[in-house]
């Protein structure tokens, strides 16, 4: 029996601009991704698969359509109810880190607890537990400047997943890595997925990042152009 949708987008429609500059930035994506699945979002620049990303992240809203997440539609929430579902249910990785340059690896993985309030014993407890899961224990107390680009972005995947996030959106999280460092990245992200269940929705331009996960959705000119599981895309 398949998971059910942990995701699902029907008829979603962006549009930037007006009038003569008006950009149709996705034209009517339906798009299903149930819980414990790994999916890879791919398309040329331009295609709308950011765009695609930062709705499903509620970073951005749809111009039309509908957005379930849990079977809820979330169309419909405030700015501070949108914040609220990212802060106990989304994590994010980005391409470019976006470490707190002056603060230790512990620290910028407490801080989603810090906004969730949690305690202080508390959040220590399980930025150490998240540090650990990603293989950096002892690395605690250093700053990012004290660590190597693909350290630097397991401190981030830690902070991703400290909260345990029902879904990970990560959005070119190897485009700042080397081959190596990339493969390790990958690596713990299909460890998450295949041992603790977690969804997880990649953005990548590289097939090869593309390949280490389970399904390949494929945009182009704001329309999904192939979705496929990992052995059978084009």
């Amino acid at each position: 029996m398949s998971a059910a949708p942990v995701i699902e987008l029907r008829g979603i429609t962006k549009v930037f601009g007006r009038a003569a500059a008006t950009v149709h930035a996705l034209k009517g994506v339906d798009l299903s991704i149930a819980s414990g699945e790994f999916v890879s979002i791919m398309g040329p620049s331009g295609s709308g698969k950011s765009t695609l990303m930062n709705i499903t992240g509620l970073l951005d809203q749809p111009t039309a359509g509908h957005y379930l997440f849990g079977g809820a539609e979330v169309g419909d929430l405030s700015r501070d109810e949108r914040a609220l579902l990212r802060r106990h249910f989304l994590g994010f990785v980005f391409q470019g880190y976006n470490l707190l340059p002056r603060t230790s690896a512990l620290e910028n993985v407490e801080l989603p607890l810090i906004y969730q309030g949690r305690p202080a014993a508390e959040r220590h407890e399980a930025a150490m537990a998240a540090l650990t899961r990603v293989g950096l224990a002892g690395r605690e107390s250093h700053r990012p400047s004290e660590l190597s680009g693909g350290q630097q972005q397991r401190v981030a995947i830690a902070r991703a997943i400290v909260a345990r996030p029902d879904v990970l959106l990560a959005d070119e999280p190897t485009g700042n890595l080397d081959t190596a460092r990339s493969r390790e990245i990958m690596d713990l992200l299909q460890e998450l997925n295949e041992t603790e269940g977690l969804t997880i929705v990649m953005v990548t331009h590289d097939p090869k990042m593309a390949a280490c996960s389970r399904r390949i959705v494929t945009v182009v000119d704001g329309l999904i152009s192939d979705d496929a599981t990992v052995g059978e895309a084009a």
